[in-house]
């Protein structure tokens, strides 16, 4: 098989193995109905979980030789059946004695039997090797994904000597939500990405949830969120490009009693010459302003009846955009929201206005809601810093919170979207940001082909109203179409394949197109479709899941040409 994305197998990134390496775990120590310890030998690099997802989470305490606590985890451990492995690295414990597992589990004993009967004992494996060779029939070919585990929100996203930084949101135990840390994968061309160690772990003040990065001379700095009984803001400095970070020792260096406060995101402002922050707060953002990166000055606060308030405000940005157009510059708060998406669960939103170094202004009316796709699976969408050539390159996570577990996938669960680059365009009285795929997509463009494949680019160029139905010959299909003296296109999934794994999956997305369309950019991956306006007037991205990939396209009021995507770095 073809591999599009190209990922180093690293030290902590590492999937199951079942080679001649292993060997099993002794027997534990039974202490009660739910509570059990394991003495963990040395000598292997590896100690295989085996996880189970329909079980619930058992609480893993990892104790050194001195009983002190370096590490905790919550994984699914298997009851009676195991659905795939993951790996607790031994050789990070820097223990020179005994390594001790203590294990509280949370099932029902009536269902789930005895504790000394768990299918997890006997699966409980050591090992010096974990293959991360691909076992999903849906892993995008040219989409960022993880090696394994789950993966949520982008973080941290930077640029910096040609190489793209990307961080995520990481669960190394378990292909579902837990563990939040900061996994990290890097690219010189924004389609290829090779995986990179663990940049940021949890700690005693909580779990590394979404935060931003900036550079500092030559340091990197990231201000992330500690999820631990409160959320406050931690900053943690790396001196080596961004590969290892260093906790600042006066942590937490922000604090609050509201109980959603996250996701910080700062930024240099040549404005004011010192630095900005935005962090979301409940249904607001504040804004607050630094000339340390350690002590913070709140300036302002946005949002009260401003947009849409269905859902917890999270993943803010604010940044300076061109209209290339107009030859002026506006800025843009970038909002995204849970629940509250235009079809249901998670979206992003955005607001165009000007920004003073201290307080932002909204140029719309209150209740004008302006959102930056029109799919589904388009959230915690956030900007890299430094791009080169003053472009504002973003990412989003290509997912929705409604049934963001329940994908059919389970080495790995959720990519990113492709990268894209965002602008400013007017229409009627209102400014918008105009999305357009990066011109990286350019360069993975490959040779013409006379069927759609499992990854490639469709453009269609038409002069009215076109439908455009994607099918394979199982007659699993997507119809789209747009409805020139309407001005949308809408995307419907109802049909795509696998649609039964959660009631709200199965949809029809409409966005508007602002005035006339003459060229759409369809990028399809194996699970998944982003449709654009050539000019950027529009953007859907939607996830599908057919049996076998669509090999069959049908246009109505216009002319297709289809490429392949390019397979190698």
């Amino acid at each position: 098989m073809k591999k599009l994305i190209a990922m180093t197998v690293v030290v902590l990134m590492v999937a199951l193995s079942t080679g001649s390496a292993q060997v099993n775990a002794q027997s534990p120590m039974i202490l009660g109905e739910n509570h059990a310890m394991l003495r963990v030998k040395q000598g292997k690099k590896y100690l295989l979980l085996p996880v189970q997802e329909k079980e619930e989470n058992a609480n893993i305490a990892v104790l050194n030789g001195h009983n002190e606590m370096v590490k905790r985890l919550n994984v699914r451990l298997a009851v009676d059946k195991v659905d795939y492995w993951v790996p607790l690295e031994l050789s990070t414990l820097n223990s020179q004695l005994s390594t001790l597992l203590d294990i509280t589990f949370h099932g029902d004993r009536r269902q789930t039997g005895a504790i000394k009967d768990f299918a997890c004992w006997k699966e409980m494996t050591y090992s010096d090797t974990f293959d991360t060779t691909n076992r999903e029939h849906f892993r995008p070919l040219y989409h960022h994904t993880p090696l394994y585990g789950w993966m949520n929100d982008p973080n941290g996203m930077f640029y910096k000597d040609g190489t793209w930084h990307l961080y995520y949101q990481y669960n190394p135990y378990g292909s579902q939500w837990e563990n939040m840390t900061w996994g990290h994968s890097t690219s010189r061309d924004l389609i290829h990405w090779d995986a990179q160690p663990l940049a940021i772990e949890p700690d005693w003040l909580g779990t590394i949830f979404s935060g931003s990065c900036v550079m500092n001379g030559d340091e990197v700095v990231a201000i992330y969120t500690s999820a631990g009984h409160h959320q406050t803001q931690s900053m943690a400095v790396s001196k080596d490009n961004g590969r290892t970070f260093t906790k600042f020792s006066g942590n937490p260096i922000l604090t609050s009693d509201v109980p959603d406060f996250r996701d910080p995101n700062p930024f240099w402002n040549e404005d004011i010459q010192a630095w900005n922050m935005i962090l979301a707060v409940g249904q607001e953002m504040r804004i607050y302003s630094s000339k340390d990166l350690k002590e913070w000055k709140e300036e302002s606060r946005f949002g009260l009846e401003y947009g849409n308030h269905d859902g917890v405000w999270e993943c803010p940005d604010l940044f300076k955009v061109k209209n290339e157009r107009m030859k002026n510059e506006k800025w843009v708060l970038v909002c995204n929201i849970n629940p509250g998406g235009p079809f249901g669960g998670s979206a992003t939103q955005y607001f165009v206005g000007d920004f003073d170094g201290k307080k932002f202004t909204c140029e719309s009316m209150p209740k004008v809601t302006k959102w930056m796709d029109y799919g589904k699976d388009h959230y915690a969408t956030v900007s890299f810093y430094n791009a080169p050539e003053n472009r504002r390159v973003v990412i989003a996570w290509m997912s929705n919170w409604q049934y963001a577990n329940q994908v059919p996938t389970r080495q790995f669960r959720s990519a990113n979207s492709i990268p894209r680059d965002l602008g400013l365009f007017t229409y009627g009285e209102e400014t918008y940001l105009s999305v357009v795929p990066s011109k990286e997509m350019l360069a993975a463009r490959g040779e013409k082909v006379k069927q759609p494949t499992e990854a490639c680019e469709i453009v269609i160029d038409v002069k009215g109203s076109a439908d455009i139905i994607l099918s394979n010959d199982r007659g699993e299909q997507v119809t789209m179409r747009y409805d020139a003296q309407q001005q949308t296109f809408s995307m419907d999934r109802t049909h795509s394949g696998d649609v039964g794994f959660s009631e709200a999956f199965p949809c029809v997305t409409t966005a508007p197109t602002y005035g006339s369309i003459r060229q759409f950019r369809l990028f399809i991956d194996r699970c998944s479709i982003e449709a654009f306006d050539a000019e950027g007037k529009m953007a859907m991205t939607n996830l599908v899941f057919p049996s076998m990939p669509y090999n069959q396209l049908q246009v109505k009021g216009g002319k297709a040409t289809i490429y392949e995507v390019k397979s190698e770095k």
